[in-house]
């Protein structure tokens, strides 16, 4: 997937995310800062800001944080979060998730949320982060997961295959720069084969109303009403993961994020 489709996709869409109640206060975003328990002496850098919800909430509890993208427009709004809160300590920089333009053992801690789905290779991001950080450093991740023995326990292997790369071609569906979802197996699997000790790993359940998140990136109508007709008559394992309800007439479902805390040795 070419990244100029991400900067296309996000650049357009900008200002969505910027308001995204998801982005701006979910859970994942309060445990993180919870989890991390960041020190007032660290450089932190956020990879793939977004609007910069991330950036903006660990700003107040470290020296310094560098808000990083690769999408000029998410930056704008990064920078008007900044402003709006009077976060003088941070700061945005085009950067590409896999070729961070950061000397290596800068950063006492990284974080990227809800991001790693859009990236071609998340070894090589792995290893980037891995690079940048000091010995010792935090390296605190949150994205969406596709079902897996883990996350969707009583399924086969093959279902849950099955049900994995429908959840994906469903993600595609909606968001054409959408790359892949990995399992919460696969994610703990490659952040240690990086180097890192895995200190703490969650599952977060994030309730989603269909309507608006079909919407945010500007779905056409039958594109919506084609993702509808996946989430509710899809196979029983992606029933199981994405849990469809009708709560007062609207069409609810329900993401897993992955939340994994790692350290960089010593």
């Amino acid at each position: 997937m070419a990244k100029s489709l991400v900067q296309q996709q996000f650049g357009a869409h900008a200002a969505a995310y910027a308001t995204s109640a998801v982005h701006a206060k979910g859970a994942s975003l309060g445990r993180l800062v919870e989890l991390v328990r960041p020190e007032p002496h660290w450089q932190a850098l956020d990879i793939a800001t977004g609007a910069g919800h991330t950036a903006a909430a660990f700003a107040p509890h470290v020296a310094r944080v560098i808000a990083s993208d690769i999408t000029d427009e998410m930056l704008a709004q990064a920078r008007k979060l900044a402003m709006a809160k009077g976060l003088a300590n941070m700061e945005t920089a085009s950067v590409d998730a896999e070729a961070l333009a950061f000397e290596s053992g800068r950063f006492d801690l990284v974080t990227c949320r809800i991001a790693p789905h859009h990236f071609p290779d998340i070894p090589m991001f792995a290893g980037e982060v891995w690079r940048v950080l000091k010995p010792g450093g935090t390296f605190a991740l949150v994205d969406n997961i596709a079902p897996d023995a883990e996350s969707t326990p009583g399924f086969s292997s093959a279902d849950l295959r099955e049900a994995a790369l429908a959840y994906n071609a469903f993600e595609t569906m909606r968001d054409p720069s959408h790359n892949r979802c990995l399992g919460l197996a696969e994610w703990s699997e490659i952040v240690t084969d990086t180097g890192f000790d895995l200190v703490h790993k969650e599952r977060l359940g994030k309730d989603m109303e269909f309507q608006p998140w079909a919407e945010r990136l500007g779905a056409e109508p039958a594109t919506i009403a084609r993702l509808k007709d996946m989430l509710v008559d899809g196979e029983p394992a992606l029933q199981a993961f994405l849990r469809p309800r009708l709560e007062q007439e609207k069409l609810w479902f329900t993401l897993d994020e992955a939340i994994l805390i790692a350290r960089k040795p010593r």
